[in-house]
């Protein structure tokens, strides 16, 4: 991946910070990995799964030799999560809180050039909506927003953040990348979680889909989390969006090189990673390249043997029947009964969905089936002092 040719749109920086997660993602040799994936044989794949090591091991872990043993990698991929995690699944809820947006992503519902109804939330509807979900169990809310500078302005999410702290435990923000100063704001309102998608760690790619707005300066967002951490963020969240690139497993071994990395930089915050893959959404645009479920099976089991101590999340952009079957594979982390519009959960909205949900059982119905599969749903695992 090194050296990467930025696009930056503001005054922001156009490289990352040196020291940083984001700069060992850059200096990291994304193209010669990739060729130990094809490279790997049977050796390389026995290896990786007794001991694995590095980034080595995890490229033998997506390989095709690897893929011809999908059974072994769920069975040690299953064993390797119940000895770091037990079993258990925390749950959340996503709340959108604006679907408002300047920049242009040719891929997200959101985007500035799509004919949508838009809605943003008031911090009493915000509070109505977030009551709903504690009546469900949900403790553990993700705050979601377009970008969209003066709508959803920095005041505006720390008066949203503190609106829901008093009754929220734990609060996330997934929203536009900010600076240190305003995640600290955040993490002082009582926001303990930053998420933060690269969407693609191919540069080109990036440019490609990213066509109008902040959102465009890849730099500035590779090195968020690095902010959040520095800030005071508890809990760290990335991940791609599968179908962007035209290589998932090129973007694959980048988000295992970030999560490594944020690791070892950041050790006290807890770092997770998201694996979400396109759905419909208003703009209809449509990946070039769709991930399979076998080959995101295998992806999910290398990212649990490679990365034992990573959160792994799976939403509701997956099926029913999916999300059931992944549950033993690796899933730390699940969202449930899902609404990817602003509003929804006090009454419903007429706003327009980020994208359409495919998962579309209630909080109740979840938590029944991981009790069924001998899981404890954990709604809730901290507390601000």
């Amino acid at each position: 991946m090194s050296p990467v040719a930025f696009v930056a749109l503001d005054s922001r920086p156009e490289t990352v910070p040196p020291g940083t997660a984001a700069a060992e993602v850059v200096d990291t040799n994304i193209a010669r990995l990739r060729t130990q994936v094809d490279a790997a044989g049977t050796l390389d794949v026995d290896r990786a799964m007794r001991h694995p090591s590095g980034l080595a091991d995890f490229a033998a872990l997506l390989s095709p030799a690897a893929a011809d043993r999908l059974e072994e990698l769920a069975q040690l991929a299953h064993t390797t999560t119940i000895r770091r995690f037990g079993p258990t699944v925390r749950l959340y809820a996503p709340l959108y809180l604006s679907n408002e947006c300047v920049s242009v992503c040719t891929y997200c519902g959101f985007s500035a050039g799509n004919d949508i109804r838009r809605r943003t939330l008031s911090p009493t509807e915000v509070q109505a909506e977030a009551a709903v979900l504690r009546q469900q169990g949900f403790r553990h809310v993700l705050l979601v927003a377009g970008e969209h500078a003066r709508i959803v302005s920095k005041d505006y999410l720390v008066a949203c953040v503190e609106a829901l702290a008093p009754s929220v435990p734990q609060l996330s923000v997934e929203v536009q990348v900010w600076d240190t100063d305003t995640y600290r704001r955040l993490v002082e309102a009582g926001c303990d979680g930053l998420t933060v998608f690269q969407e693609t760690y191919d540069p080109s790619t990036y440019a490609a889909v990213h066509v109008k707005g902040k959102k465009r300066n890849y730099a500035w967002r590779l090195a968020a989390p690095d902010r959040g951490a520095e800030a005071g963020m508890r809990r760290l969240g990335i991940g791609v969006l599968l179908g962007l690139h035209d290589d998932w497993r090129a973007d694959a071994i980048a988000l295992a090189a970030h999560a490594q990395a944020l690791m070892r930089r950041w050790w006290r915050c807890e770092v997770t990673i998201a694996l979400p893959r396109m759905r419909p959404a208003a703009g209809g645009y449509q990946p070039a390249d769709p991930i399979s479920d076998a080959d995101f099976v295998q992806l999910l089991c290398a990212l649990r043997i490679a990365l034992p101590d990573v959160g792994i999340n799976l939403s509701t952009r997956e099926s029913a029947d999916l999300r059931d079957a992944l549950l033993r594979l690796g899933v730390t982390t699940m969202s449930a009964g899902s609404h990817t519009e602003p509003g929804g959960y006090a009454e419903v909205s007429d706003a327009e969905p980020q994208f359409e949900i495919a998962d579309t059982r209630s909080p109740a119905e979840i938590a029944a089936v991981l009790r069924a599969a001998g899981y404890d749903p954990v709604w809730k695992d901290w507390q601000r002092g």
